[in-house]
Parts: structure tokens; sequence; C-alpha cells
């Protein structure tokens, strides 16, 4: 799931926003300021930022600058959202570090039509692009599961699913999120659905000692680490 950070000090926008992108399947984090959005970035990168150009404090603008200026979020994708609209004041957005910008009043379709577009050109080639786990390798485009020598058989919603946790590692993934992630939005399945699956990945990936890289957070759904123990490792 992409997660999205919204720094907007309007509520009645960020909560209109908000609620889109809950609905399209994106994980949101809300600032009112420059410093909050500050300090929600210095816990955790999202994947995307829309940023406000008018902020209590700090313009956004002067955030863009500096976030493009730092290591840690020098590729942070951004976009502008703002009711300039002038030329010059586009113009300057996109100077400072806007990958997109947006003028208010938007239509929201438009917005995710940006952010799907902002994230496409930021990894193109995520989708297709092989990834490997604690010597656990996936590789989409020969639908190929394996570990070393030995392929791992695993159904498609298995392999969408084991996908998701492979390219979102570490991060805690409620039922409902890998709903609307592997199984898509609009469909209505019920949750347990979700624990089948897991336990049929797990039964899958036994063979080559990596079930327990799929964790069950208590409460929370579940995760994929990274690790995986010395004593079973193959």
């Amino acid at each position: 799931m992409s997660s999205v950070l919204v720094v907007e000090d309007e509520a009645a926008i960020a909560e209109l926003i908000s609620l889109n992108l809950r609905h399209a399947g994106y994980e949101v984090t809300l600032a009112a300021a420059a410093d909050e959005a500050q300090r929600a970035i210095d816990r955790r990168l999202p994947d995307l930022v829309i940023l406000d150009w008018m902020l209590p404090g700090e313009s956004g603008l002067s955030l863009a600058r500096r976030w493009r200026a730092e290591a840690r979020t020098r590729e942070l994708p951004i976009i502008m959202l703002t009711a300039r609209s002038q030329e010059g004041d586009k113009v300057a957005g996109l100077d400072a570090g806007a990958d997109d910008y947006l003028v208010k009043p938007f239509s929201t379709h438009e917005l995710l039509a940006r952010i799907r577009a902002v994230l496409r050109r930021k990894a193109p080639q995520a989708l297709d692009t092989a990834v490997e786990i604690a010597g656990l390798r996936l590789d989409p485009s020969t639908r190929r599961v394996s570990r070393g020598e030995r392929d791992v058989k695993v159904g498609p919603t298995e392999f969408k699913l084991l996908h998701f946790f492979m390219t979102h590692p570490e991060r805690v993934h409620s039922r409902a999120q890998l709903l609307d992630r592997v199984w898509g939005d609009h469909v209505f399945i019920e949750e347990r659905t979700v624990d089948v699956h897991v336990k049929r990945l797990r039964e899958a990936l036994t063979p080559v000692q990596c079930a327990q890289l799929i964790e069950t957070v208590r409460g929370a759904g579940y995760r994929m680490t990274q690790q995986v123990s010395s004593s079973t490792a193959a």
C-alpha cells in the first residue's frame, strides 16, 4: 500500500483528499502545518507528499526546497497543491522541486491520476522488477518464485500476496488493507479470506524454510520480515 502525506491547513480540503485517497487504497497521514509535516517525514518517509503552498509558519515552497536539499528526502515525490494559478507560480513550484502542480479548485479524479502518474515515473519498473528477501526471489515477469535452486509453487492469489509483501517489507498491513491492495478495491470479500491465503502462502514457503518470513502481528495484521533465522536458513 502506497503511503501519502497530505500537508494542507484547510480542514475541509484535507478531509476530502483523505477520504478519496483512502477509498482508492492509499494509506494517508495528515499534517496541517510545516512543522507537523516535518515531524511526519522524520518519523517515516511516505511514498508521496501532497503539499499545499500556503501553510502556517513556513510555506510549502520552502519545505519542498529543504526536502530536495537533503539526501534522505531528495527523491521524495511531491505534488504541489495551491490556489496560485499564475504561470510564474507554477514555475516557482516546479523549480522548488515539485514533481507536479495542481491548482485549486481541483478534481479528485485528476488528483488521483496525477498521483498514479508521479508514482509510475518515480518507479517505472517496480511492477516488473524481481525482488529478493532472505534468499527468497520473486520474478513478476516470469511468474516464478524460488529460493536457491528450488522453485516454490504458489497459486495466483498467493503470488500477488507474496509480491505485495516483498515490495513492502517490514510494514504491518491490516486485513482490510491487504484486501484493497491485493484483491482490489470494490471487491466484497470477508477479511477472513486473507487468513486463508496467508496460511496457503506459508504452506507453500515451508519447503524452502521461508514460512516464518510472514509474521502475524496480533491485533493488527501481517508483516513480512527481511530476516530468516540462521537455524532454518537453507
